[in-house]
Order: structure tokens, then C-alpha cells, then sequence
């Protein structure tokens, strides 16, 4: 990185007697130096074993002001005097709180102006880095205003479509031959996904706005939803469904019952020809608790298992399998936003089983099932 392009600006918080001015002239063919002794703004400060104490506090709100950009503080070890504050040994490396890099005195220039020159450039970078975070939290929201926007106009076009489909179904179902009959189906059939599609993104665009705030979870009571909810599809498909003793996590519960009623609604449409077979368990890893659901249905090939958690990514054809290629996604963005992690081990034909990891409810760490 050219620091050459941009003078930086360094702060000599010393006194006159730790030759503040011999060290600003030494600095100043590089750097703009600022020699008033209150904390200003600057990109670097240099104080030294007299001065840090008196400058602490203010030193210590200006990092904290400039977080998380990286604001480094230099401290200049003399040797002349006893020093106001206990500094760590010349040989060992740690430094005191709120101190990025010691300099022995008697100064060697050269060095200096390296050290100088390093933690200006990490910096620079954490400047750099910060502008293009906030570049991309920008885009992000941009984009789910966009979704949310794009979604919710195209509802009322698309309830006009299906209102006069249905007219046509009314008043002319006599007057269709077998092609007009089929060609109407279609149509309706597509409005109906496309209504399923436009739900789903408005869903999916609305997770980090539109959730409650994440607190203790009791996910057995989650479970206990999402199982009444699936009891019609459950029925009719004679799944067999059971569920370990689970813990409680740091979510939001309405998107978690979201969650795994994704997960276990597709472990039942996948579960191939034979009886749906899902089990779903819990196991302690650390900080986090990894919930499995577990199913003995058609499997997913191995290179396909990181797509599936893409949007409109659909592995089967709609005569095959229905469904809007936004279910798995939408589990992607929920676990995301619960600072977890989602994935799946299978192979086809025998089965899968999707894991996401939660954080524990304790923030301490110690909370059990």
C-alpha cells in the first residue's frame, strides 16, 4: 500500500523535555505532525512513559470512538529517567492496554518509520475494510427492499390474473373444447406457483427485518407447533415422526417453528415410495447445540448438497416433486440470522439428515437440555 499518495496524520502527545520537537522535526518530511497537547483527531499517536498516564482516558475514548476501525497508539520508552508508569520488560513483547507498539529510545530512524509505516498500513486496510462492509450491509438492504418491493407489486397484477382465470373457468367451462380446458389448467396452475413464489420471496426477504427479537427458546415447544401444523400431511402419508428430547436456544420463535417445519415437510415428500421415517435429535458441541433431522428417504448426491440452500435451486421437476426452490433457502437465511449453521450428510437412496447448530440460550455457557 502507497502511503506516499496520503500523509497521515501523527499526534505527539509528549512533552518538551521528552524532545517533542526534536521528534517532530524527524517526522515531518513524512507525516503531518500535530504537537498540541490535547487528543485530537489523527491517525496515530505517539506518547511516552511520562505522558501516558495523563493522556490514557482520552487516548482510550478516541480508539473506542474510531472502533472498529484500527487507531494505533505508539509509546516512546526513555531511558533517562524513572518512568511514571511500570512498563514490561525491554525483552519481553507485550505492551500495556491501549498500546499497539513500544520504541526504545534512543530512536533509530530508519525503524521507526517502519513500525510507523506498518500500523499505518493495517490502519488504512481496516479502514478499507470497514468502508466496503458498509458498502455491502448497503447493498444487502438495498436488495431486500428490492425483493420485498418487487414482491409485494406483483401480488396485485397476479390476484387480477387469477380473478378473471377464474371467471373464464366459470362462464365458459361448457364452451371449452379438451385443448381450451387444458390450456386453462396450466394457466391456473402457473399463477398458482407464481403466487406460491411471490409469497415465498416476500418471506424470505423479510427475515432479518421483519423477525422478533432473539431470546430463549424452548425448541420441544417448537417442535409441539410444528408437528399440529403438519398433523394433515402427516396423516395422510402415515409418517412416522419422532423427536429426541430437545434443548432450548437463543432464537426467535416463530422462525424457528418456520425452520423446522421446512425440514420436516421435506423430509416427508422426500421419503421416496416407502413410509416417511424422520427423527429428530440434539447433541451438545461447545457453545452450540446441533439439531438433527433425520430421514430415510431419497437422498441428495453429494455434489449437490451446497446448492440446494440457493434460492430456486430444485434438484426434482414439478411433475416429480412441487415446491418453489425457496424452502431451503429460506432455512439458510433464518439459521444465518441466528448466527448458526446449516448443512447435510447424505447419499442418494439412503437417506439424509440436516443439521443446524443454534447457540445456547446461556450465555454463559452453561445451559443443559
Amino acid at each position: 500500500m502507497d502511503l506516499d499518495s496520503h500523509r497521515n496524520t501523527l499526534q505527539l502527545l509528549i512533552g518538551e523535555d521528552g524532545n517533542r520537537a526534536a521528534l517532530g522535526e524527524l517526522l515531518e518530511d513524512r507525516y503531518d505532525v500535530v504537537t498540541e497537547q490535547s487528543v485530537s483527531e489523527a491517525d496515530l499517536y505517539i506518547v511516552d512513559d511520562y505522558t501516558f498516564p495523563d493522556y490514557y482516558e482520552a487516548l482510550r475514548d478516541r480508539v473506542e470512538a474510531d472502533d472498529p476501525v484500527f487507531c494505533p497508539v505508539v509509546l516512546i520508552r526513555r531511558s533517562d529517567h524513572r518512568p511514571h508508569i511500570s512498563l514490561p520488560d525491554p525483552d519481553d513483547h507485550d505492551t500495556p492496554m491501549l498500546v499497539d507498539d513500544i520504541v526504545e529510545a534512543p530512536i533509530e530512524r530508519a525503524l521507526l518509520f517502519r513500525r510507523l509505516n506498518t500500523l499505518l498500513v493495517r490502519r488504512s486496510q481496516s479502514k478499507d475494510l470497514r468502508r466496503y462492509v458498509s458498502q455491502l450491509e448497503e447493498s444487502n438492504r438495498s436488495l431486500e427492499q428490492f425483493a420485498y418491493a418487487a414482491s409485494h407489486d406483483l401480488q396485485e397484477p397476479l390476484r387480477m390474473v387469477s380473478s378473471y382465470l377464474q371467471l373464464i373457468e366459470q362462464r365458459y367451462e361448457e364452451e371449452l373444447d379438451d385443448d381450451g380446458e387444458e390450456f386453462l389448467a396450466y394457466a391456473v396452475d402457473g399463477a398458482d406457483r407464481m403466487r406460491d413464489m411471490i409469497d415465498g420471496l416476500l418471506e424470505y426477504s423479510r427475515v432479518d427485518t421483519a423477525g422478533d427479537p432473539l431470546e430463549p427458546t424452548d425448541l420441544n415447544a417448537v417442535l409441539e407447533d410444528v408437528l399440529a401444523d403438519l398433523q394433515v400431511r402427516v396423516d395422510e402419508q402415515d409418517a412416522r415422526i419422532s423427536v429426541d428430547e430437545l434443548p432450548r436456544v437463543e432464537g426467535d420463535a416463530d422462525q424457528l417453528r418456520q425452520l423446522f417445519q421446512n425440514l420436516l415437510a421435506n423430509a416427508i415428500k422426500y421419503s421416496g415410495d416407502d413410509r416417511p421415517r424422520v427423527h429428530v435429535s440434539a447433541e451438545r458441541d461447545g457453545t452450540s447445540w446441533l439439531v438433527s433431522v433425520d430421514d430415510d428417504g431419497v437422498g441428495i448426491d453429494p455434489e449437490d448438497q451446497d446448492r440446494i440452500f440457493d434460492v430456486f435451486q430444485r434438484l426434482h421437476s414439478r411433475e416429480e416433486r412441487s415446491g418453489t426452490g425457496i424452502g431451503l433457502a429460506l432455512c439458510k437465511r433464518i439459521v444465518k440470522r441466528h448466527d448458526g449453521r446449516i448443512w447435510v450428510d447424505s447419499e442418494p437412496d439412503e437417506g439424509s439428515t440436516f443439521t443446524v447448530a443454534l447457540p445456547l440460550a446461556d450465555a454463559s455457557g452453561t445451559e443443559d437440555a
